[in-house]
């Protein structure tokens, strides 16, 4: 071997040494190149897991009262119709005539001219005040999270007509957030809703049943008295309870559920039932003018993809549902029928209701076995009866004297 030969070898058996040194000193801690984080299914759909919510989306802050152009710029209803169906083909008796076809039939079928309305909402104002002694007034959502509010509302008012007949010992709200993140997660058989906002009637339906109901008060590790965006947020995210909750609410909400729901797809659906006092979480795309008219109707215009609550029936000369919304008090002005209608609420035209129920997304609400009929046209509590000859134009309250 020559000098030059020996030198090249030596060369190469310093850059081997080399070599060996590096991968002694790395161990198991090689260095790879980073890899997309897998998609998580979630819903509505499918984003990057994350700590905190990305930046760009309708903040959730504890405010008041969001401006509803805020709201409608990050919708809260976005339908996934398989998933409806295919809950509903759990249902042994999916929709409301088939739950009870005796709602439909004689004096308690099809509106009557003669029919007085029947506005639920009454109910839920006694409740409210023999509970907290202070008037009810609507809230207002924070985020997209309108699903939630208007099965919340259904809940609300049927717990309070149960509570008015007796079959109900005591009332409570429901806590929205428990709705919201139950619909997102455990409803959806997944562990990360992700941070978009949005959720849709059919697995609102599916948490409620199979699920339930926690209330606006304290829990070990909670104080749900309140409603907070933040907290929906992170529901809506990481399910009923949050983030490291480990199923523990969940437990709790099931000792509470909305035993049976129903499929309600046109007017006639939506009247028989709020007639027995089954309120309707309304899904749909249909909008509605900021201003009521002298019937209190709004007028349909534009697209909302949104969710309210029928929670009243008129029936001639101007068939129509009342539909509560979840904005506050101050979106809507106008006139209102009858003159105790709550603040932040509108009339819907029968052929416009039917519309919106054809979407296959809204469903009524019984805590009770089945959809009995029950027979409220006569009273006070929900009748739009003159409290005083004189003043015509009054209309009593269930607590008024």
């Amino acid at each position: 071997m020559t000098r030059k030969e020996a030198e090249i070898v030596c060369a190469i058996l310093l850059c081997v040494a080399a070599v060996g040194a590096v991968i002694t000193w790395t161990g198991d801690r090689t260095v790879r190149q980073p890899q997309p984080a897998p998609q998580i299914p979630g819903t509505p759909d499918a984003i990057q897991p994350a700590e905190q919510p990305p930046a760009g989306q309708l903040p959730a802050v504890d405010n008041p009262e969001v401006p509803p152009d805020a709201i409608l710029a990050n919708p809260g209803y976005r339908p996934q119709p398989e998933k409806t169906e295919g809950f509903l083909r759990t249902l042994r008796r999916p929709t409301l005539r088939e739950a009870n076809p005796d709602l439909y039939r004689g004096p308690r079928g099809p509106p009557a001219r003669d029919r007085e309305p029947i506005l639920l909402y009454r109910a839920l104002y006694e409740a409210h005040r023999s509970r907290f002694g202070t008037d009810w007034k609507v809230g207002a959502q924070g985020i997209g999270d309108c699903v939630s509010w208007g099965w919340a509302h259904g809940a609300d008012i049927h717990l309070a007509v149960l509570w008015k007949l007796g079959v109900s010992s005591e009332w409570k709200p429901a806590a929205t957030e428990a709705i919201y993140g139950g619909s997102r997660v455990e409803a959806e058989g997944v562990s990360f809703g992700g941070w978009s906002d949005g959720s849709y009637g059919g697995y609102a339906a599916k948490w409620v049943r199979d699920w339930g109901i926690l209330f606006r008060q304290p829990y070990e590790g909670v104080d749900l008295t309140t409603y907070s965006s933040k907290r929906a947020k992170d529901w809506g995210a990481y399910g009923c309870g949050g983030r490291g909750d480990s199923g523990k609410l969940d437990e709790v909400a099931k000792k509470h559920p909305v035993r049976h729901v129903a499929l309600v797809t046109g007017f006639e659906d939506a009247a028989v039932a709020i007639a027995s006092g089954y309120p309707v979480p309304v899904c749909s795309g249909q909008g509605f003018s900021k201003v009521r008219d002298r019937d209190g109707f709004a007028r349909p215009s534009g697209s909302w993809a949104h969710c309210m609550c029928f929670v009243g029936v008129r029936y001639e000369p101007r068939p129509g549902l009342l539909c509560l919304n979840s904005w506050g008090t101050s979106w809507i002005s106008g006139p209102k029928f009858p003159a105790d209608q709550p603040d932040g609420s509108f009339w819907v035209d029968a052929e416009v209701a039917t519309r919106m129920l054809r979407g296959r997304d809204s469903f009524a609400v019984s805590g009770i076995e089945g959809f009995p009929y029950r027979n409220l046209d006569n009273a006070d509590w929900v009748r739009a009866v003159p409290r005083r000859t004189d003043r015509p134009t009054e209309y009593a309250l269930a607590l008024a004297p």
